[in-house]
């Protein structure tokens, strides 16, 4: 039987590829852009193998940034001609992405370093260029995502050319934002660094605060806006301080400085609040759960997906190429904020109903795990074990390679979701798997690849993880052999936590009854560009999941040529086993687990179905003589987060109101129940709001020293020219 159903199985997939062969044909004929795309991107390949060696990272990285400008000037005609946006502007961003590809992965592999000085900016500081293995393999991260958003969003923007919103100001902008990423990974001084920063900044304020009409989404792009300037001007401080013991504004002059434990100390703390809030760590995440929401679902792919990567590439540039000696104090402050992250984040991300809001709790979730594992390398490295800090180091960067793709995935999913059923909230969805089958198995991917289990891509780097963590034992440390374990379990209750949340994503939007009118007359055609973008970053998922070895093997050369270190030579088993440590402590065969669990499925099939002897019925399920089953009788978003809710009450801020109307005087005869629940972020109340008080208190002081006397002015400006004249002399 198992032998008829492989060849069963074989048959429809031949038929499969027959159909998807014709498809694609004629997708080809109805989208001569797609056809546009390929030979372009035959050329940049044949172009590539024309150059030799590393001598294409930099040209190649340098044209990437060339093809985002161009989309986003090209699309200034938008406006006139939509099609222009579709056609062209996404065609040159997936040209971007293929670039990048290759200058990056030319970079990664062969460990490039290449410098390059342009004659701009200020008279006497050029602007200095510098890629190698870091910068490289973030570049492909970009890419990566957004070869994705090159095929998903002419679909996707679609519903904006009928609208009130400029498509000129979306083109522009999008363009902009990449540009502006890819040039921070480029920069190699702090002056230009920050200029390529800010362009990345002000482009996605623009972006978030795309539509505009809604107060809610002013009040997000503002939100967003004032804490990424204040994150920038943490980050300009904390070069300062290296531009202040070294010898100029270059990264290669900083890394000569010679600082004292005391202001390497100052330089590193600045430097993680400045990404740190660009990267959404907690306590300073706020923007995020509020900006991620309100823009354009490919725009969140983006920013959730690509953009706070970015913060932790500064990061990890600043930390472990720049400031030279790490302190295991460090460590310790990185790990504890990676950890409160992970377990916050799920746990918001638990409480709440909208899809996209949600998900972004999600992402500051697995920015903590990223931290967590950066935390790990600092304390192994600062104690002495460097090849154990590779391992942490590695678990890091594989775990932002890995978020970046499931998690567009997921936001791409959730933008077809959105705007097909035009529900955002995920209590009036359901039944969307018989109107979106295809979109619910790729979504279904990026629910098990978040919730990190076997054998996609999120359990690889979340092992990897793990088993950074479990290396606590050569730490000189008793007190941090005993504290690390602790941060270990809270990395699994976030990892369990994750797991029951998409159980109730996917439970709830997808199966069971329509909820609401629009999710039961959601239209069923899907897009075959959007199935496109989405599948290329599913695809992945699993590659990178049964296929984790060659990554790590790559991201090992990085280490090397980050720290000098790389993975324990007992670690190599070959392709197909992974040992970070040595063969004996732990390994894990991704493609092994994937047979067990494909052949585990078959015997099942089989037993389940023995012969196929008796014909299949269908029937509606007893329904305990109530009548016809009704959505009012399934299970609600807030009932599965109800016990998670009871069990961690004080991580959020709870109000929840019953309201019985009643027909009798006494209130017996009860008929009718109103249940209101409203879960927000604890944090706002202990971090935010206190600053916002003593913010408005300042301005209410500060303003009466405008009396509109102009004798006063005169005065005030008399008296702090008396007072700079005593300090200067």
């Amino acid at each position: 039987m198992i032998r008829n159903l492989v060849a069963t199985t074989i048959r429809q997939t031949r038929l499969k590829a027959r159909q998807g062969l014709s498809f694609a044909s004629g997708e080809l004929k109805s989208h001569p852009q797609v056809l546009i795309a390929l030979t372009a991107g035959l050329v940049l390949v044949s172009a590539y193998w024309g150059i030799e060696g590393k001598d294409a990272a930099l040209p190649f990285s340098l044209l990437a940034v060339a093809f985002s400008l161009a989309s986003g000037f090209l699309g200034l005609g938008a406006d006139r001609h939509p099609r222009l946006l579709r056609h062209a502007s996404f065609l040159l961003l997936g040209l971007s992405g293929i670039a990048g590809l290759l200058g990056g992965g030319t970079a990664l592999i062969g460990r490039a370093a290449v410098d390059l000085s342009l004659p701009l900016g200020l008279p006497w500081l050029d602007w200095n260029l510098h890629i190698d293995a870091l910068s490289g393999f973030f570049l492909c991260v970009i890419s990566v995502v957004l070869l994705a958003v090159s095929v998903f969003g002419p679909h996707y923007v679609r519903e904006y050319e009928h609208g009130t919103h400029p498509l000129s100001l979306l083109a522009l902008a999008t363009g902009l934002f990449i540009a502006g990423m890819q040039l921070v990974l480029l920069a190699a001084d702090a002056f230009f660094f920050m200029i390529a920063w800010e362009l990345m900044s002000v482009a996605s304020y623009f972006l978030v605060a795309y539509t505009h009409e809604h107060a809610a989404n002013r009040h997000a792009a503002f939100i967003y806006l004032l804490m990424a300037e204040i994150g920038a001007l943490f980050i300009i401080l904390a070069y300062g301080v290296l531009v202040g013991f070294g010898d100029g504004f270059t990264f290669a002059a900083m890394k000569q400085a010679t600082l004292t434990p005391l202001w390497a100390s100052v330089a590193f703390v600045l430097a993680l609040i400045g990404f740190g809030m660009k990267a959404g760590i907690v306590p300073l995440h706020a923007w995020l759960p509020e900006a991620h929401p309100v823009a354009p679902s490919h725009i969140s792919a983006l920013m959730s997906g690509v953009m706070l990567k970015i913060a932790v590439y500064g990061f990890i540039r600043f930390t472990f190429d720049l400031l030279g000696d790490l302190l295991w104090q460090w460590g310790v402050v990185v790990l504890v904020l990676g950890a409160a992250s992970a377990v916050l984040g799920v746990l918001y991300a638990l409480m709440q109903h909208n899809l996209k809001r949600l998900l972004a709790y999600h992402s500051v979730e697995n920015i903590g795990i990223i931290f967590m594992g950066l935390g790990l390398a600092i304390l192994f490295y600062s104690d002495g074990h460097p090849t154990l800090g590779a391992i942490g180091l590695i678990a890091a960067l594989c775990h932002t390679l890995n978020h970046a793709i499931f998690k567009s995935l997921l936001f791409l999913g959730a933008g077809v979701i959105l705007q097909r059923s035009h529900e955002s909230d995920i209590e009036r969805m359901g039944g969307l798997i018989h109107r979106m089958p295809v979109t619910a198995v790729l979504f279904l991917i990026g629910c098990i690849s978040i919730s990190a289990l076997p054998p996609f891509n999120g359990f690889v780097s979340e092992w990897l993880t793990y088993q950074a963590a479990l290396q606590v034992s050569a730490l000189d440390s008793g007190v941090l052999r005993s504290f690390v374990p602790v941060t270990a379990a809270m990395l699994a209750l976030s990892g369990g936590l994750a797991a029951a949340c998409f159980v109730k994503v996917f439970g709830v939007v997808f199966l069971g009854k329509p909820r609401s009118h629009h999710a039961q007359h959601t239209r069923r055609l899907e897009s075959s560009a959007a199935i496109a973008g989405m599948g290329w970053l599913a695809g992945l998922c699993l590659l990178l999941g049964v296929l984790p070895t060659p990554l790590v093997r790559l991201l090992e050369g990085l280490t090397v040529q980050l720290t000098g270190s790389g993975l324990p030579e007992t670690a190599s088993r070959g392709w197909m086993w992974l040992a970070p440590v040595s063969a004996d402590t732990a390994s894990y065969a991704a493609l092994g687990v994937m047979l067990a669990m494909g052949l585990a499925w078959m015997l099942s099939y089989e037993w389940l179905h023995p012969g196929h002897e008796h014909p299949e019925r269908e029937a509606y399920p007893w329904d305990c003589g109530f009548g016809a089953l009704t959505p009012r009788m399934e299970y609600t978003a807030s009932a599965f987060a109800m016990p998670f809710r009871r069990i961690f009450a004080d991580s959020f801020v709870v109000h929840e109101e019953i309201e019985k109307q009643s027909a009798d005087a006494d209130g017996l005869k009860v008929t009718g129940i109103r249940y209101r629940l409203h879960v927000s972020d604890l944090l706002w109340r202990w971090f935010y709001e206190p600053v916002e008080r003593w913010l408005r208190w300042s301005v209410r002081h500060i303003g009466r020293l405008q009396t509109g006397n102009i004798r006063v002015y005169l005065g005030y400006s008399f008296f702090t020219l008396i007072f700079l004249l005593w300090v200067i002399s």
